[in-house]
């Protein structure tokens, strides 16, 4: 069990409990999520070490590690998806200004984002902690993924483009992975971290029922300005730009809808007003996508 007496990222004592969420996908029990009046990071409480951790990650629904189209919700998914992945793409090769090189995708799930990245050229590794969808990647697209740990032991500076797809809130060795990630990206090579953002339209309305806390496998919350204060305070890691993730809303909607009782039409009324309400502040979208860049002097942006 993970115990905080102070923040996980700026170590400030001055966190609290904000809310007590239940985890709706496979315990049904409840997680305290505290935040940090310093740097705002919200994180889970009590929650599950790494060996204890596995057991959460068991359901037939948990689309990243089985690929499953099980129910409406996951079926949209994957029709959302094959757009979203040609969108990462673009912005994978916009941002590197590479149409070819070397890209590591950490938490890489059943491998659909380095397909994608393969098939137009690029040398891939991922990294995956499941031995399920590592064995997915492998029967759906041929690709050998690796195991997590081997982070800790790929070259120094190889990649240029390194992402993280809605998986730096799933780890628990959170200052570690970025030095390391920072230690194999390249001078002037891209860093990308989506991640759910607590302080959306979304996220407000549906409080403890926002699917995006996804307890207690979502081990951190983030606002931008805690992931700007993470990243600066590793050093040479400088936020260039943070940019909205318009279809999350829409998934996050659904299924908090769902936890919730409630029905598919109320869901898309309410990402469309979340994402509405975000066209105004972007920061405020449902989830944001951190354009990083490593430098030999990265300089703080303001939060």
């Amino acid at each position: 069990m993970v115990v905080y007496s102070i923040c996980p990222i700026c170590n400030s004592i001055a966190i609290q409990k904000v809310l007590a969420v239940k985890d709706f996908t496979v315990s049904n029990q409840l997680f305290d999520v505290w935040q940090c009046n310093t740097c705002s990071v919200r994180f889970t409480q009590n929650a599950p070490d790494q060996n204890e951790i596995v057991p959460y990650y068991k359901s037939d629904t948990y689309v990243s590690h089985t690929d499953t189209k099980k129910g409406l919700i996951n079926y949209l998914y994957h029709v959302i998806r094959k757009k979203t992945l040609v969108g990462k793409r673009k912005l994978v090769t916009k941002e590197t200004q590479k149409r070819q090189g070397k890209i590591l995708d950490i938490g890489c799930g059943t491998g659909a984002f380095l397909n994608e990245m393969q098939t137009n050229k690029w040398a891939i590794t991922g990294l995956e902690p499941d031995d399920l969808a590592r064995n997915k990647a492998k029967e759906l697209y041929g690709i050998n993924s690796l195991p997590s740990n081997k982070l800790f032991s790929l070259p120094p500076d190889t990649y240029d483009a390194i992402t993280m797809w809605h998986v730096l809130e799933h780890v628990h060795e959170l200052k570690e992975y970025i030095e390391q990630i920072k230690l194999a990206l390249k001078v002037g090579g891209k860093l990308f971290i989506a991640v759910p953002n607590y302080l959306s339209y979304d996220a407000q309305l549906y409080k403890e029922f926002w699917a995006a806390y996804d307890v207690p496998r979502h081990l951190y919350h983030f606002t931008p300005a805690s992931i700007k204060n993470l990243l600066f305070n590793c050093g040479n890691l400088e936020v260039k730009q943070i940019k909205p993730m318009w279809f999350d809303s829409f998934y996050v909607c659904m299924l908090s809808e769902q936890y919730k009782g409630g029905n598919i039409f109320k869901a898309f009324y309410n990402a469309l007003v979340s994402n509405i309400k975000a066209m105004e502040d972007t920061n405020k979208c449902s989830s944001l996508i951190y354009v990083i860049e490593k430098t030999k002097d990265a300089v703080p942006i303001d939060a």
